[in-house]
């Protein structure tokens, strides 16, 4: 006997399809189960979503995408390879989207609307707490895939965005950011903290460098295909210069500025993010800082110093002017002017 099941969402409950050519004794079979009902526009039976059915039926206990969802997904990935788009966008993208087909996995991708793009972020994004950022790579994805293959009922430029957060960038004082710079007698670990901040660096771009990416005959650091598939420079301190000269001696780094404990392997994600926690330790410093604080910790304390708002944009590499003002909202080198009314009360 051919049958198939999968799960649904009918009048906003969660229940198992059970698909069948006409057959009595399925039928018959199938109506002995509590809460069985047909489905005359679907032309289906349908039964509670309960683990008792998901064993009965063989459904897997973690939900996942419909076999056309999977090509979809599969289709899409070759589509944003092709468009040379980064493996961490192509990730983000491709989790964003399977999260969203494999909630609509009980009906056609082609079938999908603006009205289910809504149910979706009010029974899943929102229900689960999930950030706005979240539901904005969302967005990014769906209208992405969308216009991709052109679904004639989904209307791209009514998917809106959620409101944008107003949160402000985590910064460190430079007392605490000498702290942890100070923090390793590891001539490697102190190097990468150090790099991290004087040149303002995301985690990915510092372990991507090169040792020829050093320009010490211009004091320039060139920053190859980051973020957005592009290049820039950044001034390299004199004193991260000396640090470097130390470092090549000692460690004579071959493909990667920073390498792993065999040569030509690259430094992992995981092991700088253990040699912050290891600063942390050491200086007893309680806050949650992760690595993109002492970025954020640089652009703030350029802006303290007087640098132009034009040239910290090109030194982190933002695209948009926008982006880059948020540090003004954390400097407080005006805000310390300002006298309190407190003090002329005494």
């Amino acid at each position: 006997m051919n049958w198939r099941a999968q799960l649904i969402t009918y009048k906003k409950e969660k229940r198992i399809a059970v698909i069948f050519d006409k057959d009595a004794r399925l039928i018959a079979r199938i109506k002995t189960f509590k809460d069985a009902r047909w489905s005359v526009s679907k032309g289906y039976w349908h039964l509670p979503d309960t683990i008792e059915n998901r064993n009965r039926f063989r459904i897997p206990s973690t939900p996942v995408p419909s076999d056309e969802g999977i090509q979809e997904l599969r289709k899409f990935k070759h589509w944003l390879q092709s468009k040379r788009y980064s493996d961490n966008t192509i990730k983000t993208y491709g989790e964003a989207l399977k999260s969203f087909l494999t909630f609509f996995n009980h009906k056609s991708v082609f079938e999908i609307t603006n009205d289910d793009v809504i149910l979706y972020t009010i029974e899943y994004i929102l229900k689960n707490r999930l950030s706005s950022s979240y539901q904005n790579q969302l967005v990014n994805a769906i209208k992405l895939y969308f216009k991709t293959i052109h679904n004639e009922i989904l209307v791209i430029d009514k998917i809106h965005r959620p409101q944008r957060e107003k949160v402000l960038p985590n910064v460190l004082s430079k007392e605490e950011v000498k702290q942890i710079l100070s923090a390793h007698t590891n001539l490697k670990h102190k190097v990468m903290l150090s790099m991290i901040y004087s040149c303002g660096l995301r985690r990915s771009e510092l372990l991507n460098l090169r040792p020829n990416d050093i320009d010490s005959k211009r004091n320039i650091v060139i920053i190859r295909q980051s973020k957005g598939k592009k290049d820039r420079i950044t001034p390299l301190s004199p004193k991260i210069l000396e640090m470097l000269r130390n470092y090549y001696i000692a460690y004579k780094p071959k493909t990667w500025l920073f390498e792993g404990q065999n040569k030509g392997e690259q430094y992992s994600e995981q092991s700088l993010q253990s040699i912050l926690k290891q600063a942390l330790q050491k200086t007893k410093i309680t806050k949650p800082v992760t690595l993109h604080w002492l970025r954020h910790s640089y652009a703030t304390h350029l802006l303290e110093s007087g640098t132009d708002l034009r040239y910290i944009q090109e030194l982190l590499g933002h695209n948009s002017s926008k982006t880059t003002e948020i540090y003004t909202h954390v400097s407080t080198k005006s805000i310390q002017q300002i006298k309190s009314p407190f003090d002329e009360l005494y």
